[in-house]
Parts: C-alpha cells; sequence; structure tokens
C-alpha cells in the first residue's frame, strides 16, 4: 500500500452510533447478546453438518460456507464496535481502517455469491430431483464455493487496491461504526470518478448476477410446484421459499440504499440502520431461517445432545 499519497491521514475517528451516552449501556447489551447469537449459531451449524454425515450433502456444504461468512462478516465490525462503545477510543489507523474494509468488502461478497449459489441448488432440487445428484456433483460444487470466494477476494481488492492510491484531506471523521466504502470516499481530496464507476459497474454486475440467479430459481421452483397442485407441498414450498426471499429482499435491500443510493448528509442515521440490518441482523437471522428451522438439523441436533447426555 502506498502511503505517499496520504496527505495528513494517519488514522480515522468512527463515531459510531447516533446514541446518547446514557443510553451506551443498553446498546452494547443489545449488540453483545446479538453477536454473541450469530456466532453461537452458525458455529453450531458448521459442527452438526461437520459431525452428521447425513448433511454432508451440497444444500449443506454451502451453508457450512455461508455460516462461516456470516461469522466473518459480523466479526470484522461488531467487536471494534463494541470495544469503542466501551472504551470510547474512537480513533483507528489508517492501515486498519483499509483492512477491516477489505475483509468487509470480501464477505459482504460472498454471501452474495452464495444466496445465489444456494438458490440455484434448490431450483436443481425441487425442478430435476431426478437428477440431482447428477449435475451437483462435488467437483461442480467445489468450483462454485472457490469460484464465490476468489471472485469476492478480486472484488474487495479492487476497491481497496483504488482507495489506497487517494489522497485524504485534513478531515479525518467518519460517522459509521466502521470504515465504510463510500464514508471513506467522502474524505478523500482525490478525484473519485474511477472508484464510483467501479462500484456501480462491478456492483451492478456482481448484484445482479447473484439476484437474478435467486428470483430465477424461485420463480421456476414456483412454476413447477402448480404444476402439480398440493396443499401440503405448496404450504411446505411457500414457508421455505418465503422466508429465504424475505431475507435475500432484506439484505440487498438494505446494501442497494446504502452503496447504490447514499443519502444526503442528514440522512446519515438511515445509512447506519441499513449497515446494521446487513451486518448484524442479516447474519444472526440466517441460522434461524436456512436451517434451525430444517427438520434435518433438528434431528442433528438431537442426536447430538443425546450423545452429549448419554457421556456424561
Amino acid at each position: 500500500m502506498r502511503r505517499g499519497n496520504q496527505s495528513s491521514v494517519s488514522e480515522f475517528i468512527l463515531l459510531g452510533l447516533p446514541i446518547q451516552p446514557e443510553q451506551q449501556g443498553i446498546f452494547f447489551t443489545l449488540f453483545l447478546i446479538m453477536y454473541l447469537t450469530t456466532v453461537l449459531g452458525n458455529l453450531l451449524i458448521i459442527l452438526l453438518i461437520r459431525l452428521d454425515s447425513r448433511l454432508h450433502t451440497p444444500m449443506y456444504f454451502f451453508l457450512c460456507h455461508l455460516a462461516f461468512s456470516d461469522i466473518s462478516l459480523s466479526s470484522v465490525t461488531i467487536p471494534k464496535m463494541l470495544s469503542n462503545m466501551q472504551t470510547q477510543h474512537l480513533s483507528m489507523p489508517f492501515e486498519g481502517c483499509i483492512t477491516q474494509l477489505y475483509f468487509f468488502l470480501l464477505f459482504v461478497a460472498v454471501d452474495n455469491f452464495l444466496l445465489g449459489v444456494m438458490a440455484y441448488d434448490r431450483y436443481v432440487a425441487i425442478c430435476h430431483p431426478l437428477h440431482y445428484m447428477v449435475i451437483m456433483k462435488e467437483e461442480l460444487c467445489d468450483l462454485l464455493v472457490a469460484g464465490s470466494w476468489f471472485l469476492s477476494c478480486m472484488s474487495a481488492l479492487l476497491h481497496t487496491g483504488l482507495l489506497s492510491r487517494l489522497s485524504f484531506c485534513a478531515d479525518n471523521t467518519i460517522p459509521h461504526f466502521f470504515c465504510g466504502l463510500n464514508d471513506l470516499l467522502k474524505l478523500t481530496c482525490s478525484d473519485t470518478t474511477l472508484n464510483e464507476l467501479s462500484i456501480f459497474t462491478e456492483g451492478a454486475v456482481f448484484v445482479l448476477l447473484t439476484l437474478g440467479t435467486i428470483l430465477g430459481s424461485y420463480i421456476c421452483i414456483g412454476f413447477t410446484v402448480l404444476k402439480v397442485p398440493s396443499i401440503k407441498k405448496i404450504c411446505k414450498v411457500l414457508s421455505t421459499c418465503g422466508s429465504h426471499l424475505f431475507l435475500v429482499f432484506l439484505y440487498y435491500g438494505t446494501l442497494a440504499i446504502t452503496y447504490f443510493f447514499p443519502s444526503s448528509n442528514n440522512s446519515q442515521v438511515n445509512d447506519i440502520i441499513a449497515s446494521i440490518m446487513y451486518t448484524v441482523v442479516t447474519p444472526m437471522l440466517n441460522p434461524f431461517i436456512y436451517s434451525l428451522r430444517n427438520r434435518d438439523m433438528k434431528l442433528a441436533l438431537g442426536i447430538l445432545l443425546r450423545k452429549g447426555v448419554l457421556t456424561k
């Protein structure tokens, strides 16, 4: 990273959440509980999938990677926010801020791709059940996951690389609880045309690709289910797909508000709320929506608990 271009900024000041000092304790407790729920819930998913051989299928293979990505996404931002709330030490070194941004963009992109991959997996399972194991071979699953991580790394590297070339002015205050791309671009003295162009073009391509895959997969699933009317089957698919689509729209909606429709300064609170939704709320809900409501996961959890009781 070339530090010669940075005019006078060696650290940034994260102002955190716009809350009153007397409310710090309440919000600290709330976000700590949400973060622990996210970590423990997703770790439980990974543990169950690793220990139960019946869960060694493509769907749970993708879910395992999504759980790891959700833990990582929350861990990139929330611990620092909680630390700032307790110590009031709001500064972050320039290198630390860029590093946080890189990993934040990495895990956001991984989540995007994995949501698309999981929707495609459900499409194949429901619309082509007889050919499911032929289509979703281990090699294809490995390729889809590896491709998701590789493209996400390249995406994060592109944005942080372009950002590190910019010069920053004396103002180093970020009105947010983490180093966001848009917030850092607002502080630079350099021309950000290339950065903004990369956000809209690369971001739009990736989001439209993954969102198109998700919506297309669920539309095909809907048509397939309606071809053979069955109230029980329709209710089951609607229950599963409905909850998945709710999280998808929540995730992509808040991302769009933050990066594609950035608000003015007097609406900074809206940006922070949107960021909390996809960095805290969505990773916390994923275990409940994608797995803990699932019969196979409940069965695996029951077996694990019984083994634990028997070994005592």
